[in-house]
């Protein structure tokens, strides 16, 4: 995680790139008071937030394609609303840092670390919907797996975005299977050029509420009483669950019902709060739930 100190000269480093002439990285660390590596990593950094690099000949840099950014500005109190409304469409949109790190540049509003790290993401959606519409395959770089505990590469024809931009549903060629793809979980997104070919096979459903498909999963109905507590921390970790959850009329217990593809994610929240959340029902999950304890 960046410091504070690391994202001001990263902000830095973009104002001054942004400006002609040409910098060299000696002048820029100079600039920055950081060691020339030190410069060449911002440099890696700037280019995985959007923004188009140049080097000339002598080894001098300078961001290209910023005329869109200029092109419009907005007083600081346009871009704290315009701040606020992007805020309002919740954490999970994989887009939101991304509109958020243009709107700070057009502004003096503070940009915070957590923007600059995740506006990567918005990089990679606008990579990924390239490949839909043209028709082309994706190599997801380094994807961190939950269900194989294994970090790797896979090739995938890309059918569509999940709402919110969390995932990506994507048929892997390796396997012949389609799957759901976390995007904070992908390294890095190339679009390859070659078309895709197995769309016969594409598949689409939808994922429950802690982000598993039925394509590759095994359905389990889940019962469940929780204390206030419980219940708090079960939104909170999983927003789209809120929707399952009703208050006890005769008790001041929550009751969840809801039917999942892969019990491994409420069956670890159970364990973690066991003296908290009551099974009830639920034969088959029940018995999953033994075996796991």
């Amino acid at each position: 995680m960046l410091n504070q100190h690391k994202i001001l000269r990263v902000l830095q480093l973009i104002s001054l790139l942004k400006k002609e002439p040409s910098k060299s990285i000696k002048f820029l660390a100079g600039i920055l008071f950081s060691t020339e590596r030190t410069v060449y990593r911002y440099l890696d950094l700037v280019k995985e937030l959007g923004f188009e690099l140049q080097k000339d000949q002598n080894n001098k840099f300078l961001i290209i394609g910023s005329d869109d950014y200029e092109t419009v500005s907005f007083s600081n109190e346009e871009a704290a609303m315009l701040r606020d409304l992007v805020l309002s469409t919740g954490k999970e949109n994989k887009l939101k840092d991304s509109i958020l790190q243009k709107i700070y540049l057009q502004s003096e509003l503070a940009l915070h670390g957590n923007h600059i790290l995740k506006a990567n993401l918005g990089t990679m959606v606008t990579k990924i919907n390239t490949a839909i519409t043209e028709n082309r395959r994706l190599l997801l770089k380094s994807y961190h797996s939950i269900n194989s505990q294994i970090i790797s590469d896979r090739l995938i024809e890309p059918i569509c975005l999940t709402d919110n931009y969390h995932s990506i549903c994507g048929f892997e060629v390796e396997t012949k299977m389609n799957k759901f793809y976390n995007i904070e979980r992908i390294t890095e997104v190339i679009v390859l050029n070659e078309e895709q070919q197995f769309h016969k096979w594409h598949q689409l459903d939808q994922m429950d509420a802690f982000g598993f498909s039925k394509l590759n999963g095994e359905q389990f109905q889940v019962v469940l009483t929780l204390t206030l507590r419980a219940y708090i921390l079960l939104k909170e970790a999983y927003p789209k669950i809120e929707q399952y959850i009703k208050k006890d009329k005769s008790s001041d217990a929550y009751m969840l019902e809801i039917e999942v593809n892969n019990p491994k994610p409420i069956t670890r929240f159970i364990l973690g709060l066991k003296d908290e959340i009551t099974i009830i029902g639920s034969p088959a999950f029940k018995a999953y739930f033994e075996k796991m304890k």
